[in-house]
């Protein structure tokens, strides 16, 4: 298995005044448990709150868990939810994709040459990209960049939190059939995660349905939509016009 995640556990609290004592915690995550092999995609979803990202945050290495264990087969990156936010506006992208590469000590010839290779990944042109700044592009352009980024390291597991919840509809065809494409290509296993069952059904082979921080229903994807077994599950399923 590339990830093994055992009874994780993330709690937050919250002071009910400075003289006071904690409040009872937000159990953000509370004993989840899953695994992903090899080359495939395991997709969490659930409505906000319920510690998917939380979740995608502790095994990036973001947070640190209170509890549980989990071990991941590999080197590792993140996509984040909004581009724009992700990407420093203040540097050129070459800049912003190279700058990872200097803790890890690679010279500027092969940098350069793994930012070219990664913008080629992701269908952006080179040439015209990297000494541009992320305000000139589109939404679309941006997330291609923020996955250039990420492949820029080389990782065998990408954690995809909402990578495309902030694009119009139009757009997150295109970068999810490009996150399929890559993961063909590379051999990548995914953890994705989203609120929308319609792009988690296209993206996963199991998925993991995620409720109030524990997961509540897991299996492939065919059995998740064809015959759920969780009455949230179903609510969720049912809430899709097209379930």
């Amino acid at each position: 298995m590339m990830i093994e995640v055992t009874d994780l556990k993330k709690y937050f609290y919250k002071r009910k005044g400075f003289f006071s004592p904690s409040s009872d915690p937000v159990k953000a995550v509370d004993g989840v448990s899953f695994s992903v092999e090899k080359g495939s995609t395991f997709g969490l979803v659930g409505e906000s709150g319920c510690g998917k990202t939380t979740v995608a945050r502790i095994l990036s290495g973001i947070l640190e868990k209170d509890a549980g264990r989990f071990s991941i087969s590999g080197k590792r990156d993140m996509v984040f939810q909004d581009p724009f936010g992700s990407l420093n506006p203040r540097m050129h992208i070459y800049g912003i994709l190279s700058e990872s590469l200097k803790v890890s000590k690679v010279s500027p010839a092969e940098a350069r040459a793994r930012c070219v290779e990664a913008l080629e990944l992701v269908n952006l042109d080179p040439a015209g990209v990297m000494d541009k700044y992320p305000h000139q592009f589109s939404g679309g352009e941006r997330q291609r960049i923020a996955i250039a980024r990420a492949l820029v390291n080389r990782p065998e597991i990408l954690i995809l939190d909402e990578p495309v919840s902030s694009l119009d509809v139009s757009i997150q065809a295109g970068i999810l059939n490009l996150l399929k494409d890559l993961q063909e290509e590379k051999s990548l296993t995914y953890l994705f995660i989203s609120h929308d069952l319609r792009v988690v059904e296209f993206m996963s082979d199991t998925v993991g349905v995620m409720k109030n921080g524990k997961i509540v229903e897991c299996a492939s994807a065919k059995e998740i939509y064809s015959s759920p077994k969780h009455p949230y599950t179903r609510i969720l399923l049912e809430a899709v016009p097209s379930f």
